[in-house]
């Protein structure tokens, strides 16, 4: 039988594996782990709403795996859980640049339009 500190401990666990357990919430913080990101940012490389994206933003905060910061008009965010960046590394050792596809398609239609 689990004690009340053994039991609250697998409760918090779980959670944490909760908030990383949406494949949208992964993606960001596998690309959040090396680099600090604003929403707009998240948003292009997602293609998704931005009321998504700050939805999926807000679970993480309330979990403590990230933490925003206000820069000028944006609040950019980084991965402030040292156990969240370690399960993602686990999961994904090679890491993800979701910049790289973003940057790959711009340069696709440049060169579509005949642009250098």
């Amino acid at each position: 039988m689990l004690d009340e500190n053994r039991r609250k401990r697998y409760e918090e666990k779980a959670e944490l594996l909760k908030a990383l357990g949406h494949p949208v919430r992964l993606c960001i913080v596998t690309n959040l782990l090396d680099r600090a990101c604003s929403v707009g940012h998240m948003q292009d490389c997602l293609g998704l709403p931005q009321s998504t994206v700050s939805q999926h933003l807000a679970t993480l905060r309330a979990r403590g795996i990230i933490r925003g910061e206000r820069q000028g008009a944006e609040v950019v965010y980084r991965v402030v859980s040292r156990e969240a960046a370690d399960i993602v590394r686990v999961l994904f050792p090679e890491g993800d640049d979701l910049t790289r596809s973003v940057e790959g398609t711009s340069e696709q239609k440049e060169a579509e339009a005949g642009r250098p």
